[in-house]
This record gives C-alpha cells, structure tokens and sequence, in this order.
C-alpha cells in the first residue's frame, strides 16, 4: 500500500501518519523555523497545508508539541485549525508534523498586501481572533502580518501558535524578569514587539496587551504600507529603543479621526494605559465602512 504521504511531480514528503492519506504537492512557503509543504488528501481530494518543524532536540520537540497544543485550545472562525499532527524521526534528528487546512490566498508577503488593502472594509477579524487568546488565558505574542491569512471571503485567519504562552505573567524578581525578556527575543518579532517585553522590570504582570501593540502594529501596516518599526529594524537602528517614544502616524487624508484614534490609542507605550483587545472591538463597532461610491479608504 502507498505510504500515508507520497511525492507528486517529485516533491513533497513520503513517510508518517500525518495526513491519513496524502500526497505533496509544492512548498508554498518557508518559515525561519519550518518548511510548509501543499499536500493533497488521497481519499478526500483536498488540499493541506503541511507544516514541517525541524527539532534538533528535545527543547525543540517539546516547543512544536506545544504549538500543536496551543491550536487545540481554539474552536474559532479566526484561528487556524489543527487537523492532526504527529512526530517523525529523521535520522538523529525529528520533525513535528502538523497538518492545517490550506489556505490558497495564504499570508507572506503577497497576503500581507491583501491584508492591506482590507483596511477600508474594516472587520474584526484579525481582532477577534486576538480576543479568542485571552479568553483561554492565554496570549498570541506575535502578532504580526506574516501571521495573518485571508480566506477566500477576506477573513482573517491568525496561524503560528507558537509564542503563545499565559496571558498574565507575574514577575518577582530579577532572575524572572531575564527569562521572560530572553524568552520575547527568541519568541517575538522584534519589529512587532510590545515595549514592556524589551525592558522588563522586576516586579511587573505582563498580560495580554502585548497582543494589543503588536495588532496596532498591524494595522499600522495595513495603512502606511509597512510597519511602524520596520525600516528601524532594517536600517539596523535600535528598536528597542524607538519603541519606547510615541509612535507618530504620517498625515494621511484618506483615514478618518475615527481609526487614527484607535491605532494610536493600540500603539500607547505605558501597557498599563493601552486598551483592552474588548475596548478595540467596541472602537471597531463605531467604524463605518465607506458609503458607495466614495473613496474605500475614507472611513
């Protein structure tokens, strides 16, 4: 019998239990911890995406089991399902296999452009997939628009669980503190991450608002065509230390006061003083998409 994975057009991945019945069909994407490969079910017809995360150790098998932990928390409209996953040995090596439903439009680069140009439809999507964290006390942590795919009806569908962790993190003590802010250098996007995760104090609670600042930067992105930190980062300037200044948005007449209002108030410096991902849906709910016939940015 066929392996339950085999090559088509000499690509692909042949052995393992993950999907029952598949066969690959091209890489769609490359991540800085994982290959994705597009695979087809032989028995369903339909098209997979199979996420390949290379473990060289037990820390790194015990961080993709925990990603595929993570996904089976969530039965929501605007979170990535898990459809199955397993482990495979590769030599002296694993891979941890998670099998997840295709999306053709995807993310990368191109779906960040799509993303952009949602920004005069808006919907809380992307914002309700946030909430959905929160609620099972937990937090995405990178949030960024690489993360972010748009279904065929425009959805936005959050995927890569993997930063995930608690929502609310106390911290005693100095020995702590290092260890969260360790942990956010490896974990978080730099460009995308919460300024309380680049300096953190030694008595504080770092809670789900990181979530909040990295979907400001998002936004930020769908308006401005890149991200507030972006050329810092590329520029090789210090992120770190920018974040900690208010963000300043560029004039740009086709937005409202209205949506400057809620990316400025996502994007306060003082966690303590930026919304609730709640208070942002409510803010959401009093934009009004663009009457017919007038610019669909304008809002």
């Amino acid at each position: 019998p066929p392996h339950p994975l085999c090559p088509v057009q000499g690509r692909g991945t042949r052995a393992g239990p993950v999907p029952r019945g598949s066969c690959g069909r091209k890489r769609p994407d490359v991540g800085g911890f994982s290959y994705v490969d597009l695979v087809e079910g032989l028995r369903d017809g339909r098209l997979y995406a199979l996420k390949r995360i290379v473990c060289h150790d037990k820390e790194d098998r015990r961080a993709a089991l925990h990603e595929a932990d993570m996904h089976g928390l969530f039965e929501h409209p605007n979170i990535l399902r898990l459809e199955a996953h397993c482990l495979v040995e590769k030599g002296a090596k694993h891979e941890a296999w998670l099998l997840l439903p295709y999306v053709q439009r995807g993310g990368g680069a191109a779906g960040a452009g799509r993303l952009r140009a949602q920004v005069g439809r808006p919907r809380p999507g992307t914002a309700g997939g946030a909430r959905g964290l929160p609620l099972t006390r937990g937090a995405r942590r990178d949030l960024k628009p690489t993360n972010v795919l748009l279904d065929e009806d425009d959805r936005a569908v959050l995927m890569d669980l993997g930063s995930m962790n608690q929502a609310r993190i106390e911290v005693n003590s100095s020995r702590e503190a290092m260890a969260v802010q360790d942990w956010a250098a490896q974990r978080c996007t730099i460009s995308y991450r919460a300024p309380e995760l680049f300096s953190v104090p030694s008595q504080c609670v770092i809670d789900e608002r990181t979530d909040v600042w990295s979907l400001g930067c998002v936004l930020y992105c769908m308006m401005f065509g890149e991200g507030p930190f972006d050329m810092i980062f590329q520029k090789g300037d210090s992120v770190a230390l920018a974040v900690q200044s208010p963000v300043v948005l560029p004039a740009d007449s086709r937005y409202s006061a209205a949506l400057r209002r809620l990316l400025s108030s996502m994007l306060t410096v003082d966690p303590q003083q930026r919304p609730h991902i709640s208070d942002i849906l409510e803010q959401l709910e009093g934009l009004e998409p663009a009457p017919a016939g007038q610019d669909t940015t304008q809002i």
